[in-house]
Order: C-alpha cells, then sequence, then structure tokens
C-alpha cells in the first residue's frame, strides 16, 4: 500500500505522521510532511485529503481545493472528500460547484448533518 520510501521513513510513515501533526493540532508541520507523501505517491487519494484538510487549516484555499478535487478523482465515491471540496469550492467563492459536491456528498451517504447543513447555508 505506502511501501515506497523516502530515506528511512516509508510513505505510510510520512502519512502517519502527518495526520498526528493534524490531530495535534499542527497543520503547517502536517502540510509539510504530508507534501513529502504525496511526491512520492501522488494517487493517493487518502495523502491528497489529508493534505487538503491541512491546507484548509492554514487558510490556503485554492491549494486545498486542488487537493480536495485530486482526491475526488482518483476515488469518486468518497463522500467527505466531496464535502471537503465544496467547502473548499466556497471559500473561493465556486458557490455553483460547492452545491453540487455537496449534493453528490448527500447523495453518497444521506442524513450527515453537516452536509445538509453546508447545502442549506449555500441555499441549494
Amino acid at each position: 500500500m505506502y511501501s515506497r520510501r523516502l530515506d528511512d521513513e516509508t510513505v505510510y510513515d510520512l502519512f502517519c505522521r502527518g495526520v498526528r501533526f493534524l490531530r495535534d493540532g499542527h497543520p503547517h508541520q502536517a502540510a509539510l510532511i504530508l507534501s513529502k507523501a504525496k511526491l512520492i505517491e501522488p494517487e493517493k487519494a487518502s495523502i491528497r485529503t489529508a493534505l487538503g484538510r491541512a491546507l484548509y487549516t492554514t487558510g490556503r484555499m485554492a491549494r486545498a481545493r486542488r487537493e480536495f478535487a485530486k482526491a475526488v478523482e482518483i476515488n469518486p465515491v468518497d463522500d467527505w472528500a466531496h464535502y471537503a471540496l465544496a467547502l473548499a469550492c466556497e471559500r473561493t467563492g465556486q458557490r455553483s460547484r460547492a452545491v453540487a459536491h455537496l449534493k453528490l456528498a448527500i447523495a453518497m451517504r444521506p442524513g450527515v448533518t453537516d452536509y445538509e447543513r453546508a447545502l442549506r447555508r449555500l441555499g441549494g
């Protein structure tokens, strides 16, 4: 799965370290580590999603949107990635695109309050 190495760390090690930084409230450090992991495994949706979260949290919305969009491209049935992409689209002024991704997220996983609340906020 995440077997490629960068020096003495596997991509999985980098991913786990990045997610820990995110969990512990250090999104800038998470973005640095997850960017390294992405260079090695650019087609891993989980890395793209985690990196998108880090970038979103640090206020880098356009970059976060690109990472979430790639995550959705890689794994189009990931409802949370659609939701995250919608939030990033909203923050970058792409309201209609945000509504479309929220509707997809809700269709994939009905009843998720956060998804429904975001769609109501956007008037979709």
